[in-house]
């Protein structure tokens, strides 16, 4: 076949994957205009270990909640660390861990590198390292979000008040959303209430041990898991960063796996969603956001591929295109209905549990999300 015919048969091939019912995903990703910055800043000091579990086991019930918001959104995340003294008293204590990122695999592993140490808790510091080191999104109309989560007096840091630093958060358009892990009615907690206060965010008084009794198993879960192990045969990893990405997919779902049925369903249906982009590293993902497959060298497709001729390469990555469809499709339906039975255990529950930082983030980012115009299905 000469080079022009190639070209033709590979573009016909082309036009018959647009034509299928993905077309509706690639112009949604396409048009997607609004974007959500959301910043998790978390004391790590020696008593927070049910602060770090809690969000390791929440994670995806709060990216899903972002994912629920129409507009569709793009959402960036990072994660700030605070309270450690390896960090250094130059830095306040706090370090930023992971910079803004559409890869939610990499907030996944970021929590699950955590660990705690006794040390000073500067939650100004927190916040002035969050608006000054991150690149927020310089889009007028972003929503961006800071929360920070800790259990000791907000206005301990010595060199920058509380009142300075949420005035660098506001002269920023960022609004400071606060959870303090303990009793509404302790002291210190109208501190945090301030802070809050201040940026025009939400205050939540947590048990940050929550999560770990929280669970609510699903009769959907078993089928969810298994819906993702058929998921994960439709990634195509590719490039040199290709088998590491797709190693630490894997990993992060033995992470989830490992906190209990739940975290695992959740993810799984984050997983389904828009918000889990992997077009760094993953064929399907990166034909849909127009990534040519002529493009790429053959030594640097999955070894399943080189072999293949050009038209064959393209029917092989649109047939795991239209895999991933039927499965995700699949998910979501089950979401649904893994949803309304969660809800109604919930209400069954409602008299018997403490809020836990899921439930307060969700809410805090669906009420911010809707001052902005965004609606929730």
């Amino acid at each position: 076949m000469s080079d022009m015919l190639k070209k033709i048969a590979s573009a016909i091939t082309l036009i018959l994957i647009i034509g299928s019912p993905l077309t509706n995903i690639v112009h949604a990703k396409s048009q997607v205009a609004h974007q959500v910055d959301v910043v998790i800043a978390l004391d790590v000091s020696g008593s927070m270990s049910g602060l770090i579990d809690s969000a390791k086991q929440r994670l995806w019930d709060i990216v899903n909640e972002v994912g629920r918001a129409q507009p569709r959104p793009e959402l960036r995340m990072s994660i700030i660390s605070f309270g450690r003294p390896s960090y250094g008293a130059g830095t306040g204590y706090v370090r930023v861990d992971l910079p803004f990122t559409t890869d939610l695999d990499a907030v996944n592993q970021t929590l699950f590198a955590f660990g705690t140490a006794g040390g000073e808790e500067y939650v100004a510091r927190a916040i002035t390292t969050s608006v000054n080191e991150l690149s927020w999104s310089e889009n007028p109309d972003a929503l961006k979000i800071l929360f920070v989560a800790g259990n000791e007096a907000a206005t301990q840091d010595p060199q920058i008040s509380t009142q300075a630093a949420t005035q660098v958060a506001i002269s920023a358009g960022i609004i400071v959303n606060t959870i303090y892990c303990g009793s509404d009615n302790d002291d210190i907690a109208a501190g945090w209430r301030d802070v809050a206060t201040m940026t025009n965010g939400m205050y939540a008084s947590i048990d940050q041990n929550a999560a770990a009794v929280a669970n609510i198993a699903s009769p959907m879960d078993d089928e969810l898991a298994a819906l993702n192990q058929e998921l994960n045969k439709t990634y195509l990893a590719y490039g040199t960063a290709g088998k590491q990405r797709r190693a630490n997919q894997l990993e992060q779902d033995a992470n989830a796996g490992a906190m209990s049925d739940s975290a695992m369903a959740s993810r799984v249906v984050t997983k389904a969603g828009e918000m889990y982009d992997n077009s760094s590293w993953d064929l399907v993902d990166a034909l849909e956001e127009g990534v040519s497959l002529e493009e790429i060298e053959p030594e640097k497709l999955p070894e399943e591929m080189q072999s293949m001729n050009d038209e064959q390469r393209q029917e092989y990555v649109g047939e795991q295109a239209r895999k991933r469809e039927e499965l995700q499709a699949r998910i979501s339906r089950l979401d649904e209905d893994r949803r309304d039975y969660i809800e109604k255990e919930r209400a069954l529950r409602a008299e018997d549990e403490d809020k836990g930082l899921d439930e307060v983030m969700q809410k805090g980012l669906r009420a911010l999300a809707e001052r902005k115009g965004y609606s929730f299905d």
